[in-house]
């Protein structure tokens, strides 16, 4: 017989993702294509503001939105250097206290769609200026600019950062895996 201690428990636990929303823990999950389509899509926002020296691009951090009373974690997420100059540190903290300029939620089948879209409307409540919401299972990405302005691209179209990163342009066939690529049915382990 196996006993866990609560030590045990609380580091696996901490390994959960998680969010803070109106006071409870509601742990986050992304099956793995999911998760697989944030990175790709985190690392082509990284790249960019990075060559441009536009700001920081994070991939599943916690951002205290104090104003909104959540603890959130976009799938991914750029704050600007006029939001967090360049020559200050990133804090040692579980959350970080600043508004991001851009949040991106990669939507999972689990997600129900009214708290996904009751989560864009608290991100601009917050003071995030851009959203976007990636559908992988139907290579769609949501745009929204408010809460109510929204374009919806798909995998002819290219997704665009204007006003949040300027010059920003990805194909988004560059960003969903190719039609013919293997699903998991077809997939052997």
């Amino acid at each position: 017989m196996i006993v866990a201690t609560t030590m045990q428990m609380q580091v696996e636990d901490s390994d959960e993702l998680y969010e803070i929303v109106n006071g409870a823990r509601v742990v986050k999950s992304l099956t793995a294509y999911e998760s697989f389509i944030a990175s790709e899509l985190a690392g082509f926002v990284h790249a960019y503001v990075r060559a441009n020296h536009l700001g920081r691009a994070t991939i599943e951090g916690l951002f205290d939105l104090s104003n909104v009373n959540n603890i959130r974690r976009p799938d991914v997420a750029f704050v600007s250097f006029d939001r967090w100059p360049r020559t200050r540190g990133i804090p040692r903290t579980n959350a970080w206290a600043v508004v991001p300029d851009l949040a991106v939620e990669v939507v999972s089948p689990n997600d129900g769609v009214r708290d996904v879209l009751d989560k864009v409307a608290e991100y601009f409540h917050a003071g995030v200026r851009l959203v976007w919401l990636v559908i992988p299972g139907q290579d769609l990405v949501y745009c929204y600019t408010s809460p109510t302005a929204v374009r919806i691209l798909s995998r002819g179209d290219d997704l665009t950062g204007e006003p949040v990163l300027p010059g920003f342009r990805l194909p988004l066939a560059d960003l969903f895996p190719p039609p013919d690529a293997p699903t998991t049915a077809d997939a052997t382990p």
